[in-house]
């Protein structure tokens, strides 16, 4: 062991006549913990937030939407084997979309209609839990309870929908197209009636309270689109190469198709997620950048009180180098020790996020992750490794740069002028 690295160590550890430095250096250390663990809680956050927002979009979303410039697209069943034939993509699926509006008696919603294909869209979207019900219903017909005998296609819709309009399994209901159709009373909203096949749940509040699904024949029927439909929509195997699956999509059936992927249809939002990433990153850092000053305080007044010390260790051939030595590792211990314990809490509670809501939400009475404000019910958390260590450097790098000054003035001490009056 080093002279420096036990006088430094030695000197962690203040007189009771100075024991005004130890609590300093506690402080030091607290905050040092406090900025490292609460950049990494919330950095687990929100790449936990992105992780989760980006799988929920793209369940029930697919990875690429494939349309016509001039409209409805009518041989889709052609394009659908030349686009499943190229290299990257895992499967296809028609889909029809279209806004309308869902009633249950008095209770009114707006909604959005996608017609789906019952043999293929499994394959390129995931609704989630089906909590009643099943996918398969949305292509058949399902016969009423009671008196009510007569057959109506099934619609599935999600949970939260469910709950606004009040109905569960085999419940009828009756979408409203709102262009209408013309009659000798005028333009009448065209109404069609469905009985719910499926009520599923996505874990996101948006699509569980606006999607609805029916069978593709059904919607054409209902938007008169004879033997059209929307688009394709499709899946790869790799979703950070859908620009350029796009891109070769495009290429090979040039105009008038146009091909759109998941990250540009969600450009703005994963764009804000990221900054807003950087910015928390660069606040929280100024939690560790408060207690780097408390280290310059701490080893300042170090210096003042061993001054004897440094003139005596000059006197017997100690170099200025080492001087420094002895103080830089004053700075670095404490911030070692702070991020290290900052980095063990921070990962703790990043882990066991759940729990630690828990108990916030009990302790305060209200609830952190409202889902009717958010995409999320649950605050999810992902560890990033590459952040703790990004995050380690830092708050090592700090403490580094805030112990310099003092050691620099240590060094720069006479033995003379120190111990003229001794």
């Amino acid at each position: 062991m080093s002279y420096e690295f036990f006088i430094g160590r030695r000197y962690l550890r203040a007189k009771r006549t100075h024991i005004f430095i130890s609590v300093n250096t506690c402080i030091s250390i607290a905050g040092i913990f406090l900025g490292v663990a609460a950049l990494i809680v919330v950095l687990a956050v929100m790449t936990g937030f992105e992780t989760e927002l980006r799988n929920k979009i793209l369940g029930i979303n697919s990875h690429i939407v494939l349309m016509e410039y001039t409209g409805g697209m009518k041989n889709h069943e052609t394009v659908m084997k030349e686009v499943e034939r190229m290299p990257g993509v895992v499967a296809a699926t028609p889909f029809i979309y279209t806004q309308a509006m869902i009633k249950n008696g008095d209770r009114v919603t707006g909604i959005v209609v996608r017609g789906v294909e019952a043999k293929t869209a499994l394959n390129v979207i995931t609704l989630g839990k089906m909590n009643a019900g099943d996918f398969g219903g949305v292509s058949g017909e399902l016969r009423g309870r009671g008196a009510d005998a007569s057959a109506y296609p099934g619609i599935l819709i999600g949970q939260e929908l469910a709950r606004t309009l009040s109905v569960t399994l085999f419940d009828p209901v009756e979408v409203l197209l709102p262009m209408g159709i013309s009659t000798p009373m005028g333009m009448v909203p065209k109404i069609k009636k469905f009985r719910v096949a499926g009520i599923f749940e996505s874990g996101s509040y948006e699509y569980d309270s606006t999607l609805v699904l029916v069978s593709l024949g059904e919607c054409r029927n209902f938007l008169d689109m004879s033997d059209e439909v929307t688009g394709l929509e499709i899946k790869v195997a790799d979703i950070y190469r859908a620009r350029d699956i796009a891109k070769d999509i495009e290429t090979k059936l040039g105009f008038p198709f146009w091909a759109r992927h998941w990250m540009e249809m969600n450009k703005n939002l994963f764009a804000a997620l990221k900054l807003e990433k950087r910015v928390m990153f660069i606040i929280l850092s100024l939690i560790v950048l408060v207690a780097a000053f408390n280290i310059i305080t701490t080893l300042i007044m170090t210096v003042m009180e061993k001054s004897r010390d440094i003139a005596i260790l000059k006197s017997m051939g100690a170099t200025s180098g080492g001087i420094m030595k002895i103080f830089l590792v004053q700075g670095m211990v404490i911030g070692a020790v702070g991020t290290t314990l900052g980095c063990m809490a921070g990962i703790f509670i990043a882990l066991n996020i759940e729990k630690v809501m828990g108990f916030v939400e009990r302790l305060f009475g209200f609830k952190v992750l409202s889902p009717d404000v958010y995409y999320l019910s649950e605050l999810p958390a992902q560890v990033n490794y590459t952040d703790v260590g990004l995050i380690i450097i830092v708050a090592m790098l700090l403490c580094f740069l805030a112990a310099m000054y003092p050691s620099w003035r240590a060094s720069r001490l006479e033995p003379a002028e120190v111990l003229r009056y001794e």
